[in-house]
């Protein structure tokens, strides 16, 4: 049963959302902060207070690290970050993200058998960027997204990936991971992530693994990256089918524009997770 003090960061985030959702209607307009907090139904000290305690930093600050032009910038700085993430490897990856992150493919044969003989333990849990639902196997994480509306069909999903596999609710087994990746402080224990895709997509998947917190790449640059430059449209595609969400960062992948683009959890929860990862190191502004 979810505590009062659980609920908290689920309450705090859909205030957030909202106030994204309404800075992205009245973009032109250039809103101040008493009429965001007005448009979700706070007082401008309160909203101020909530905001800041979600996000580190004040809302103002929050908002300037979701312009374009900022951005374009982390854009033109991302080339040489990705080189060098790219030649050092993932074997060395905790010295530049937040988690040690290491990732198994299933082989042919258990693609194709979709999860036979597999046991898959599932549970739905509140997080700083509303409640997700994270799934496991023996071998690591398979699947992490957020639950819009329905927690049938988010599990449905699941479902259908792996749906020759033993599929088992278990909170407690699925808490402590949840606990681990959405720590504020960073972690030097490794998780292990367990793929089903294609040989491309799992290529693809890597490759976001090399963009570290606080810092973004366009869909060009991954797909120079993997080594195909002609195929930015089959990197979109093999990113919006990313199984594990914020683990494997799809969300730090923007349009070459400076435009932020589309996530398969809203636009307004990817907006919330870039600028929170943008704000760490400046929460003295």
């Amino acid at each position: 049963m979810e505590t009062k003090i659980e609920l908290e960061p689920l309450q705090h985030y859909k205030l957030i959302e909202q106030a994204i959702q309404y800075i992205e209607a009245n973009v032109q307009g250039q809103p101040e902060l008493e009429e965001i907090a007005s448009a979700v139904g706070l007082s401008e000290y309160h909203f101020q207070r909530v905001f800041t305690r979600w996000a580190g930093i004040s809302p103002k600050r929050f908002m300037q690290f979701l312009t374009k032009e900022h951005a374009k910038t982390l854009l033109n700085e991302s080339e040489n970050l990705l080189g060098t993430t790219h030649r050092v490897g993932l074997s060395s990856l905790g010295r530049l993200h937040d988690l040690f992150v290491s990732t198994e493919a299933v082989t042919p044969g258990e693609y194709k058998s979709q999860g036979a003989g597999l046991t898959i333990r599932y549970g739905i849990h509140p997080s700083p960027f509303g409640k997700c639902l994270i799934a496991t196997t023996e071998r690591g994480i398979c699947h992490l997204g957020f639950v819009e509306k329905s927690e049938g069909k988010a599990i449905d999903y699941i479902v259908k990936e792996w749906n020759q596999a033993d599929m088992i609710e278990d909170y407690k087994a699925t808490a402590p991971l949840v606990t681990r990746i959405f720590s504020d402080g960073k972690l030097d224990t490794q998780l292990n992530l367990h793929l089903r895709g294609t040989n491309f997509q799992i290529k693809v998947w890597e490759a976001l693994l090399n963009i570290p917190s606080g810092a973004i790449a366009s869909y060009e640059q991954i797909a120079m990256k993997i080594g195909n430059p002609r195929a930015v449209r089959a990197v979109g595609s093999a990113i919006g089918e990313n199984p594990i969400a914020y683990l494997i960062p799809c969300h730090r992948v923007i349009r070459k524009s400076g435009e932020f683009g589309n996530y398969m959890y809203g636009s307004a929860r990817k907006k919330a997770m870039l600028a929170k990862e943008f704000s760490l190191g400046h929460t003295s502004a």
